[in-house]
């Protein structure tokens, strides 16, 4: 019985061994079948790796660095990831959140210093990746060096970030468009709010153009002293413009006006073109309702001077025009070609010329470059002469552009003395006397030209100086002098030849100067103008009676002035008169009224008026005087006077500033960015200037490298590739 149960339990037993090998057998079908699902990674650490199979273990890859690490969540964890991904440097999430991530940066406390080589101390602080300020930095690159929206997107661009800063995201050519007009929307809020702040009235200048595209722009550009007495020139607007007639004009403006809420003006500065008289005039009509005048607008319309001074240079160039023509002709065809411009360069060292100087060209329409063109040349003279011979084709190539471009035959025959292509004697003594002539006036220009110190106060001292030689050359004995002086003094006459076509600002400008004042202004009208004899005998006192004319007008002005600045003085001291009546019972007035009265009375025939002070005081002699800073230091003395000042010397006396603005738009809208519509030209001028405006050491580019350095450059780059030879031979 007991080995029945034996054998029962022993079949038993093997039964359930059996079955348990045949549930493991079907398990491990199934999973041969229906692989296990791989569980899902949840945790955010996971945003920065790949989980990956290699050889037969589990790996995590970063993203930004590839380095690969233990990637198994069972056994391994996420400590190591979430470590590397803190620590990655190309992970951007690390750099922009980490606030512990900080460097130490050397920033110098003044960035001009370094261009012009002086060492001053610098601030040492922490630097963190911002990537906000990036793209900020990003934005005005691209305005103030005026580049294209799609320099973000080049290769070049790109490789250099990735290389100085791979954390940076690269923004699209469309975002950074959008970044730019979002900063000239805020840069224009805030030029709003200091013009409200910092000016009591602005002048204007104001100047047209017509883009490649058949756009016509108008520049409007305000110029002011602030309450530090530092002089400002903005770019307000830069807009389209239906045509150039003086009634658009003057619409543009007054609503280029009104949008910057601005009603005080002083001056408005144009050329002589006849629509802006009409603009001139408009804008008057509604200064005048605006009560934004001084003196009803009677000094409002300023013509530019250097327009003027050009058309008195133009008459006498005309002149010697013949003589010009074959200089330039010389110079265009040495620099037409590398191996010509070589072998002038051997001519020059034959003759042992030292000038460092080289040739240019010029604009025909612009006399200051033909003076460049033309004092240069004067230089190589000999060397022209020696090129002469050195170069075959030089004489016969001149001489037939200079025939084909007067139209003569060539079977015709002329003197051939006159048909000749190829500057001689006579010619560069034209221009050399030429030259002497423009220089005065190409300083002149260029010094009435700024737009960043006080030019209202220097014209007059200037111009004299040239009327006054030309008045010697006149007297002169050479004819060709006597000539071009006669000329130039006839259109010099017909603009400024009386004291009532100048505007009585450029006198008074003088006067405000501490260095000249009136007396000075009656002296130079006197040796200017002198005292002209008439018929019958009598004695025009013509300087002197121009002297008068200022000195009137200047008081006239001071005269409103006071009117502005005095009005609740007067109404106190009225006030105080009829509460001092009130007090007396009888109706009449007390001893004490009357005393002070009396007082005041006697008071204001003893002292004198600000004006009469500052006159009788005198004059400054130092050196370098900064005449900014002297009303700066002299305001509390001449609290009115100074106002008036401080008006008259923010007054620009030529439309450069705007015209230059034309400079920069020219580059702008090229021909490659043909699709930029105005109102992203607007932005980019106008948010340009403003950045510019707001950094003390600013400086404009360079449109054109200068000459001399651009052959120091290739001489060095020759010099380079020689001593790479030589080291390459050795």
């Amino acid at each position: 019985m007991s080995d029945s149960v034996d054998m029962l339990e022993s079949v038993r037993g093997n039964t359930s061994t059996t079955e348990d090998e045949i549930r493991e057998d079907n398990v491990e079908d199934r999973q041969q079948i229906m692989p296990r699902k791989k569980k899902k990674l949840v945790s955010n650490v996971w945003d920065s790796f790949q989980q990956i199979e290699i050889d037969g273990a589990t790996k995590a890859v970063c993203n930004f660095c590839q380095k690969e690490l233990r990637g198994d969540p069972k056994t391994n964890g996420t400590s190591s990831l979430r470590y590397h991904a803190r620590t990655c440097h190309k992970n951007p999430l690390n750099l922009q959140k980490d606030v512990q991530r900080t460097m130490l940066d050397f920033q110098c406390a003044d960035p001009q210093s370094l261009a012009e080589g002086e060492r001053k101390m610098g601030v040492l602080r922490t630097w963190r990746f911002d990537q906000e300020a990036t793209r900020k930095a990003l934005v005005r690159m691209v305005i103030i060096d005026e580049l294209p929206f799609r320099f973000v997107e080049r290769e070049g661009f790109k490789g250099l970030m990735q290389v100085a800063c791979p954390g940076f995201c690269i923004p699209s050519r469309i975002t950074v468009a959008r970044d730019c007009y979002q900063l000239y929307v805020d840069e224009a809020v805030r030029m709003k709010k200091f013009l409200k702040a910092s000016t009591q009235r602005v002048s204007l200048t104001t100047d047209t153009w017509t883009s490649n595209q058949n756009i016509n722009y108008l520049c409007l550009t305000v110029h002011f002293i602030d309450n530090q007495w530092r002089l400002h020139k903005r770019l307000l607007s830069f807009v389209p413009i239906s045509s150039h007639k003086g009634e658009d004009i003057g619409r543009v403006v007054e609503k280029c006006l009104i949008d910057w809420g601005i009603e005080n003006v002083f001056t408005v500065t144009v050329d002589n073109a006849g629509s802006n008289n009409t603009a001139v005039a408009y804008l008057k009509e509604k200064l005048l309702r605006w009560k934004g005048c001084i003196l009803d607008g009677k000094y409002l319309h300023m013509r530019c001077i250097a327009h003027i001074i050009n058309l008195v240079v133009n008459d006498g160039i005309n002149t010697v025009k013949d003589s010009i023509s074959r200089v330039r002709k010389a110079v265009r065809y040495v620099r037409q070609s590398p191996s010509r411009l070589q072998k002038f360069k051997e001519c020059i060292a034959c003759e042992k010329i030292e000038s460092k100087s080289l040739l240019c060209l010029d604009v025909c329409t612009r006399w200051n470059s033909t003076y460049m063109m033309l004092d240069a040349a004067l230089k190589f003279e000999k060397a022209f002469e020696r090129y002469q011979h050195a170069d075959p084709f030089f004489a016969p190539e001149l001489n037939s552009s200079y025939n084909a471009e007067i139209g003569l035959d060539e079977n015709l025959q002329i003197n051939q003395d006159y048909v000749v292509g190829v500057p001689e004697h006579f010619d560069w003594e034209n221009v050399r006397r030429l030259t002497h002539f423009l220089k005065n006036f190409y300083n002149l220009t260029t010094r009435i030209s700024g737009s960043k110190y006080v030019t209202s106060n220097m014209f007059f001292t200037e111009i004299s100086e040239v009327v006054c030689r030309l008045k010697n050359w006149q007297r002169g004995t050479d004819p060709g002098l006597v000539e071009m002086a006669t000329k130039m003094k006839a259109k010099y006459d017909k603009y400024w030849g009386n004291i009532t076509k100048m505007n009585m600002i450029i006198y008074i400008g003088v006067v405000l100067d501490p260095r000249f004042k009136l007396d000075y202004v009656q002296f130079t009208l006197l040796e200017v103008y002198g005292d002209e004899l008439v018929d019958d005998g009598i004695v025009d006192k013509q300087g002197r009676n121009l002297g008068d004319q200022v000195k009137k007008a200047l008081y006239e002005m001071f005269g409103a002035y006071i009117k502005l600045s005095n009005p609740c003085v007067s109404e106190t001291r009225n006030q105080s008169n009829v509460c001092m009546l009130d007090d007396d019972d009888d109706g009449e007035s007390s001893l004490v009224s009357r005393f002070l009265k009396h007082r005041s009375q006697s008071a204001n025939e003893d002292n004198k008026s600000e004006l009469d002070k500052y006159l009788e005081e005198s004059i400054e002699k130092s050196s370098g005087f900064d005449i900014l800073g002297w009303w700066k230091l002299n305001m509390h003395r001449y609290p009115i006077l100074s106002q008036m000042a401080r008006d008259v010397l923010a007054v620009p006396i030529s439309t450069v500033a705007s015209e230059s603005s034309f400079s920069t738009s020219g580059r702008i809208l090229d021909a490659f960015r043909s699709s930029l519509t105005p109102r992203i030209v607007e932005s980019l001028l106008c948010a340009q200037d403003w950045l510019r405006g707001s950094q003390s050491h600013s400086h404009a580019i360079r449109v054109e490298e200068d000459l001399a350095e651009i052959e120091k450059l290739d001489e060095d780059l020759q010099n380079f590739s020689i001593d790479r030879e030589r080291m390459e031979i050795a």
